[in-house]
């Protein structure tokens, strides 16, 4: 038994179910999102795509994250970024996945920093001394399903 997964007698079953892929709409998708607390950060780096795991939080209608000053995702501010965050189940190959694409803005107004720093906490013990907001410009999700 898997406790992420539950009971897996039947599983060959499930396997064998036709799977298929639905879009789910905005409003869905944005709620999936802030169901889960990892995602990755698809950002611009020396003229090439960089690609980082963060753990962020969807507050005022953007996803936040922290990094540092010194890291190049700092850097990205002002650009466009897209970030991804999924909830998948590779043995049932059922879940969901979510894309943003939006503006990447630093936050710097110190009401909002009190508030959103406690609510994304890092993982590892780095000094996170920077938020940087990432507008929900474009959004688009789907869901990995069985049944007719």
């Amino acid at each position: 038994m898997s406790a992420r997964y539950g009971d897996l007698r039947g599983l060959q079953a499930s396997v064998d179910e036709a799977r298929h892929l639905v879009e789910v709409d905005r409003q869905e998708a944005v709620a999936l999102l802030a169901s889960v607390r990892v995602g990755r950060v698809v950002f611009t780096r020396n003229a090439l795509p960089a690609i980082r795991p963060v753990n962020h939080a969807v507050i005022d209608g953007r996803v936040v994250i922290r990094t540092r000053l010194s890291a190049s995702l700092s850097r990205a501010a002002g650009e466009v970024v897209a970030y991804e965050a999924d909830d998948l189940d590779t043995i049932r190959r059922l879940g969901w996945s979510v894309v943003v694409t939006g503006t990447a803005r630093t936050i710097d107004d110190p009401d909002r920093i009190a508030h959103y720093t406690p609510l994304v906490q890092p993982w590892a013990d780095l000094p996170l001394d920077v938020l940087i907001g990432i507008d929900l410009e474009l959004v688009t999700g789907c869901r990995f399903v069985t049944g007719p």
